[in-house]
């Protein structure tokens, strides 16, 4: 599939099927709707009244033209005041999906432009398109494609000029998609040294420093929290430490850490029957995540330094796991009691911030799906954004906005601590049950001494069973957009 951005408007082009973008206040049709009414012979018109087509988002429509144009489809907008960048994209999505079922080999996409800035457009359009389209068939012995039309060329009408948009666009599509494929793929295919592969992989492709380290080398620096969650499994641990560098003195130097819990038992607090244990291949779509980031910005190049840290592993059952009531000592110094094994990801994320920080970097930002209570307050869309430090979590959550990844910010109530002190430990690792995503995030806070530092709880988002605006079913590599827009924009 290539993209053309093409100067031709929806009066000019030809091809196989051209879908034109229609807002609530678009209908009469005037201009050059009225126009492109009177090119298709009133067809336009008569597909408007029998679907009864209002504009509204989601809604669409499809009819035979013939000729010089196969077939033409509708796309709603919605409200024309309420277009942004996120209902381009999904708007794009359904007009892929539209001309894919209808088995064209090409799709020319005509959406008003407006007062909005083309280069944005174009990147909304174009990652729209290309994250509808992506299907991920890799473990299924027969392609239900095979055999079918392709959508081949996808020309962006009255959008020339735009390639570094669309350059833009189709790096962060890579790394999305890099991240859906990891989230989605079962933990005997990902593991911790998948992870560790796969951030060389991007190394060795980008020019990225990378450090793998290894258990004797954690247990070295005293990375007590992180090896304990690591010490079942007879897979071991790797500590993955990606370095972007720009070509010049770095404008910031940042850390982004994922949670890279590949598979997730429970450990001997074993998750039960109806706890959808089968899932916790998901377990680790922060690291995922921190990875697609990873690949989308070392082409985008910024001019931040950025750090990509994972301490990977599985929490699984054996004679050699961590038992309800250890004591681990993290890399910081400071002690934990283990009063719940299946509280495993905050563990690892204590060393990897503490890691962090010795970095001497500018600001940190975690991914976790640490908590099924973040679900429980805010659903499967949207994530928690929990920090003490406003500036930095006004930056990630106006991101979050423009790149259409939906965050909400749930306070750090020192208060709650109180529900993780231990009488014979610094802190147990997990709280009373009400409000355990802030918790979650005030147990975080012991292994951050003064950095700026933002916790994104995204359990809910990086993952969906249905198909959704641009996400198809699984893995939706949610996150990945968001940290390279605020890389970006450092």
């Amino acid at each position: 599939m290539k993209f053309e951005l093409s100067d031709q408007t929806c009066l000019t082009w030809s091809g196989d099927c051209l879908v034109v973008g229609l807002s609530e206040a678009a209908l009469p049709l005037s201009g050059p709707l009225a126009a492109l009414n009177d090119r298709v012979s009133g067809l336009l018109q008569e597909l408007i009244d029998e679907a009864e087509f209002t504009g509204k988002v989601g809604t669409k429509a499809v009819i035979r033209v013939g000729n010089d144009v196969r077939k033409l489809g509708l796309v709603g907008l919605g409200a024309a005041d309420s277009l942004n960048a996120d209902s381009l994209r999904r708007a794009a999505a359904t007009a892929a999906r539209l001309a894919k079922q209808e088995k064209c080999a090409s799709l020319g996409l005509s959406v008003p432009l407006g007062d909005h800035d083309p280069a944005l457009v174009t990147q909304a359009l174009v990652e729209g398109i290309t994250l509808a389209l992506h299907q991920d068939n890799r473990f299924k012995s027969d392609d239900a494609d095979k055999g079918k039309t392709t959508l081949e060329t996808i020309h962006l009408l009255e959008l020339p000029g735009q390639e570094a948009s669309l350059e833009t666009a189709s790096a962060i599509c890579d790394g999305v998609i890099l991240a859906r494929e990891l989230v989605s793929a079962p933990a005997n295919v990902v593991t911790p040294e998948t992870l560790a592969q796969t951030a060389q992989d991007i190394a060795t492709a980008h020019g990225l420093d990378l450090e793998i380290l290894e258990r004797e080398q954690c247990e070295a620096l005293g990375m007590g929290a992180y090896l304990g969650v690591a010490q079942a499994s007879d897979l071991p641990p790797k500590f993955i430490h990606l370095t972007y560098k720009p070509a010049d003195t770095p404008s910031h130097k940042l850390a982004i850490i994922g949670k890279g819990l590949t598979f997730d038992s429970g450990g001997l607090n074993i998750k039960g029957a109806g706890s959808g244990i089968e899932m916790m291949k998901i377990d680790m779509g922060g690291a995922a995540a921190t990875l697609g980031a990873a690949k989308a910005i070392a082409q985008l190049k910024p001019s931040a330094e950025v750090h990509f840290i994972s301490a990977a592993a599985e929490n699984m059952i054996s004679g050699k796991a961590m038992r309800p009531g250890d004591i681990l000592t993290a890399s910081n110094g400071k002690t934990i009691e283990v009063n719940n094994t299946d509280a495993e990801g905050r563990l690892t994320l204590a060393d990897a911030l503490v890691f962090a920080e010795k970095l001497e970097v500018d600001a940190i930002v975690d991914l976790a799906t640490l908590t099924g209570a973040c679900i429980v307050a805010l659903g499967d869309d949207i994530a928690g954004l929990l920090s003490d430090h406003d500036d930095l979590a006004n930056a990630v959550a106006t991101a979050a906005e423009t790149a259409g990844e939906k965050f909400w910010r749930l306070p750090m109530e020192e208060k709650y601590f109180e529900g993780l002190k231990s009488i014979v430990a610094d802190m147990k690792n997990t709280g009373p049950r009400p409000g355990g995503s802030i918790t979650a995030a005030l147990f975080l806070k012991q292994f951050v001494e003064s950095t700026p530092w933002v916790h994104l709880d995204v359990a809910g988002p990086v993952w969906t069973e249905k198909e959704s605006g641009y996400n198809n079913p699984g893995g939706t590599g949610f996150g990945v957009r968001t940290l390279v827009q605020w890389v970006l924009g450092m």
